[in-house]
């Protein structure tokens, strides 16, 4: 399920669980994706969701390539958060308001632009927060504990 917000900044800013958040600005490099998986690692570590490592570094693996191919800035902040005791949400900040559009035709042999429908496959939800100066590209996954 996708789903697509407009508002203000702090709009879809995920609600405090008593889980610090993880955030860290990046250069907007296709190589980034290596720094966020380790970033969405420890935070799976750290709060005791290790079962969700594979399929949440995969996620914001293609959430950074996908900044990293079509939006114009020079950095991206990439974040994971618990927005609710039963959801991690891995998200990728940049400044280009152009909403992401999945590619459900494959163009023949294109290997490349389906990075969304994995996107879809792997989590819960997944959606664009636009924003006045840019958007955030997120996805979550939800948890089998509540931790």
């Amino acid at each position: 399920m996708s789903v697509h917000r407009v508002g203000q900044p702090g709009l879809g800013t995920p609600r405090p669980t008593g889980h610090p958040g993880y955030s860290e600005a990046l250069p907007r490099e296709p190589q980034s994706a290596a720094v966020a998986r380790g970033l969405v690692r420890t935070a799976l570590s750290a709060w005791g969701l290790e079962e969700l490592i594979e399929d949440a570094t995969l996620v914001m693996t293609e959430l950074v390539s996908n900044a990293a191919e079509h939006s114009e800035s020079h950095s991206i902040r990439v974040i994971v958060a618990r927005p609710t005791e039963r959801f991690v949400r891995l998200g990728v900040v940049d400044r280009s308001r152009a909403i992401p559009m999945m590619r459900t035709n494959s163009n023949g042999d294109q290997i490349r632009g389906r990075g969304l429908l994995l996107v879809e496959a792997l989590t819960d939800r997944w959606g664009t927060d636009l924003y006045r100066w840019g958007k955030q590209v997120w996805g979550e996954i939800k948890s089998g504990d509540a931790a």
